[in-house]
Formats: C-alpha cells, structure tokens, sequence
C-alpha cells in the first residue's frame, strides 16, 4: 500500500494504492461519499479482495477530505477533484472502473464518458435524498455511458433497489443493508456476509470485463 498527493483545480487529493498480487488486468479507482471517508467498509473490504483477481485498487480522497473540511462542496467542485487525480490513475496503462459510493458514485457516473472510463462501480448510488423521491438523480446514472454496476443496500433510504428504473446497468441488492451497507442485529444474514455480498459482486463483474 502506498500514498500520493495529486494536485487538482480543487486542491490536493490523495490516493492509496491497493496493487495486485497477481498480473494487473485494471485499476478500480474508488472514492467515498459526502459523509465519511475511504475507511467505509465497502470501501476496506474491496481494497482487501480485488488485487487477488488482478485488480489494483485506488481509492481516492477528495480535496475536501483531505483539507479537513466537514462538509462537502458543490458538485462541479467535487467533478473537478476527479478529473485532477485522472491522469494517475490511468498512469499504470490499464483500464480503468471509475467508481465511488454515494456522492462519489454520482461523480463517477456523470464523468465516465468524459474521462474515457472503462466502467463505472456504484455502490450506494443516491438516488434521491431520503423521503424526497421526486429529486430523483436517475439521469445520472442513466448517463453513465458505459458498463454500470450498482450495488445498493435493500433499505437504503437514498433509493431501494425496486425504486431504480430500468437501464442497461446491472444491480446487485445487499438484503437488509442501509446506505453504508450495515444491517440490523435481527437480519438474516450477519454483517460479514452483507459485505461478502458487495465483494463476491464486484469480483464477478470485474472478472467479465476483460
């Protein structure tokens, strides 16, 4: 694992590189939302699973996050950070799965076709703020342009899978969880398996796209 700071138009970011183990096929750059961080478990447990399958895993820190800021910025701020740290992250030659969860999967879906990613990964795709489904942010998603894989949590107030419209995405649903992926005491399946299902997930799409 190792760390770089990449200056962007939003200020500095930061990457963690996660390579593999076993010959390079791509590169999975993924960044956290608007509430946390790249500890999110998610997050943690891609970094872990992936290089095993030839998969190096970046996941990047926006320049709020790295300024210490609490909140936020615009989004244009937030697409601006991305298309700073872009050129890094296709440095190593490979394709590249632009990806993120939460605000983060926005920006990966509304920058794919401009960046040229291969692919776009969202986990927890916000598809409209809790209670609010008329703001639905379906376009972005729709826009992605590119092979799209969604994993969302079955009780995810920011959109349930059954409120996702039709596309040519795929989408994978994690019974029980929340909006980071947690699921309750009671729930049928533990915490560790919740998390087995976004990993077994994304090793299998990663493993179709070449």
């Amino acid at each position: 694992m190792t760390t770089e700071i990449i200056e962007t138009d939003a200020g500095p970011a930061r990457i963690t590189w996660h390579p593999t183990t076993t010959k390079p096929r791509l590169v999975l750059a993924a960044s956290h939302g608007a509430g946390g961080g790249i500890e999110a478990r998610d997050l943690r447990a891609l970094a872990a699973a992936l290089p095993g399958h030839g998969v190096t895993v970046a996941l990047v820190e926006q320049p709020w996050r790295v300024a210490g800021k609490k909140v936020a910025p615009a989004p244009k701020t937030l697409d601006a950070g991305w298309r700073g740290i872009w050129p890094a992250l296709a440095a190593p030659g490979l394709p590249v799965i632009s990806g993120g969860r939460s605000a983060g999967a926005r920006v990966a879906c509304r920058t794919a076709r401009e960046l040229g990613a291969h692919a776009v990964l969202a986990l927890s795709f916000p598809l409209h703020p809790p209670g609010r489904p008329e703001k639905s942010r379906a376009e972005e998603l729709l826009g992605a342009g590119v092979p799209t894989l969604v994993v969302q949590g079955g009780n995810d107030p920011f959109g349930r899978p059954g409120e996702f419209p039709d596309g040519s995405y795929a989408l994978v649903e994690v019974p029980y969880g929340d909006h980071g992926f947690a699921v309750p005491k009671r729930a049928e399946i533990t915490q560790e398996e919740a998390v087995a299902v976004v990993t077994d997930a994304v090793v299998e799409w990663t493993g179709s796209l070449g």
